[in-house]
């Protein structure tokens, strides 16, 4: 049958080729591309894009854009944590409350205990830095309690940060007796971002180009390493593509962000100051990246070099994926998961400080609801409750993608129980996805 088969084909007749879907996904694996992080970013892109047609083009501006990323910076940067919590087979409910009590802690050693037990006014010098020195202190000491009693006392983590969320949340009406404190260092209100607290339209390009020369840096390198040990490397064309996205992604985002300009009101201020005669139609100054994000920015990459460059990190992983094989490998469990709340507590102290800044002080419902959507955003993002899989860029672009669902519906008029609605739905739906992929593996 197959020599008639043979007989049956034209001469100079070729065989038939691969379907074309097939080559797609060849080459597309050739890119090496994480699918699952690819397929976030195209989600991101739908989600954006839905809101923006549903508001007849006025979602997408600049000043929109940059307004979301600063509200998502805070959640994503305690995400980043969240997934080396998680990797470990464990949780962490008090984050919400510990960014409550540390933003309470902020306002009231800059606008009361400072200047009334210390004798420090607002007029010394780098008043903020030792406040927030003190607030990472607070953060690490309460992860380094809950990690403890975890750790080293057996009670779950569920329920020893679910006691955390409840007597924190707590702790934070005995600071204040309820009542919100407001008057933070004007330095230490650059960490909210605003037009203020950004870097600027120079200093977000260098930092674009530090970020393409970066990006370049490490494909050479990669693909360097791999041929020194031997390993296969992804084809040139593949290697000059993601070079050119990932510089266009970087230099677009700069670009983007100083098309945010100051409000007309302060860029006269400004013009006024410094005898400048504004042009018509006003002054227009770009204001470049915010603050929160050239630090979620930071705090991403030395988390990714922390979880994936660091034995730390591998420990968390290890640990994750097999306990029992962890603990006979000689690596110390408990000292690990100790750690991992510490870090938390750190991460929690970054994200008050941005959330304190943003509102130029505290209340008493600051935080609130936070440990929702940071668990969400690592779950979305790819982290596995199973332990042993998740990563932190995921993470990242998980808190993006909440964030944005939430400010898309807001921007549509939708209440905040609406928005829970759709938050819990989609947490749901990642864990489902999730569990069948893993039954799918198995």
């Amino acid at each position: 049958m197959a020599n008639v088969a043979d007989a049956a084909q034209a001469p100079g007749q070729t065989q038939a080729q691969p379907p074309a879907r097939a080559s797609v996904r060849t080459l597309f694996a050739q890119t090496e591309i994480d699918l699952r992080l690819f397929g976030m970013l195209v989600a991101l892109a739908v989600i954006l894009l839905t809101f923006n047609v549903l508001s007849d083009g006025k979602l997408i501006q600049p000043t929109n854009m940059v307004t979301m990323a600063v509200q998502a910076a805070g959640i994503a940067i305690i995400a980043t944590g969240m997934v080396l919590v998680i990797v470990s087979r464990n949780i962490d409910l008090s984050v919400g409350s510990l960014v409550g009590l540390i933003a309470m802690s902020y306002a009231l050693l800059m606008t009361d205990w400072f200047p009334r037990v210390f004798g420090i006014g607002p007029d010394v010098p780098f008043q903020w830095v030792l406040a927030l020195a003190l607030g990472i202190g607070i953060g690490a000491g309460f992860g380094a309690i809950q990690g403890f009693i975890i750790a080293y006392v057996g009670v779950p983590s569920f329920i020893v940060t679910l006691g955390g969320l409840l007597s924190i949340r707590g702790l934070v009406w005995y600071q204040s007796q309820g009542a919100a404190v407001v008057g933070l260092d004007p330095t230490f209100q650059l960490f909210g971002g605003g037009a203020l607290g950004s870097v600027g339209e120079l200093i977000t390009y260098l930092l674009a180009a530090l970020g393409a020369i970066a990006i370049v840096a490490l494909l050479y390198n990669s693909r360097r390493q791999r041929r020194r040990y031997g390993f296969p490397v992804r084809p040139m064309w593949a290697e000059v593509l993601l070079g050119v996205l990932g510089c266009l992604a970087v230099l677009g985002l700069a670009w983007f962000a100083n098309n945010n300009f100051w409000p007309q009101g302060l860029a006269n201020q400004y013009a006024q100051d410094r005898g400048i005669t504004p042009p018509p139609g006003g002054l227009q100054i770009p204001a470049g990246f915010p603050f929160p994000i050239v630090l979620l920015i930071g705090v991403t990459l030395v988390m990714s070099f922390i979880a994936n460059r660091r034995r730390f990190g591998r420990y968390v992983y290890a640990y994750g994926g097999n306990p029992d094989a962890a603990e006979l490998a000689g690596i110390n469990t408990k000292w690990t998961i100790l750690k991992t709340y510490v870090l938390m507590g750190i991460l929690c102290a970054l994200a008050a400080a941005i959330a304190a800044a943003r509102l130029n002080g505290a209340t008493l419902d600051i935080g609130a609801s936070y440990e929702l959507y940071v668990i969400a955003a690592a779950v979305v993002g790819g982290t596995s409750f199973a332990g042993g899989i998740g990563t932190i860029p995921g993470a990242v672009l998980g808190a993006f993608v909440m964030q944005s669902l939430a400010y898309g519906l807001s921007f549509l008029g939708v209440n905040s129980p609406g928005k829970n609605v759709v938050a819990g739905l989609v947490l749901i739906l990642a864990v489902g996805l999730d569990t069948l992929n893993r039954r799918r593996g198995s």
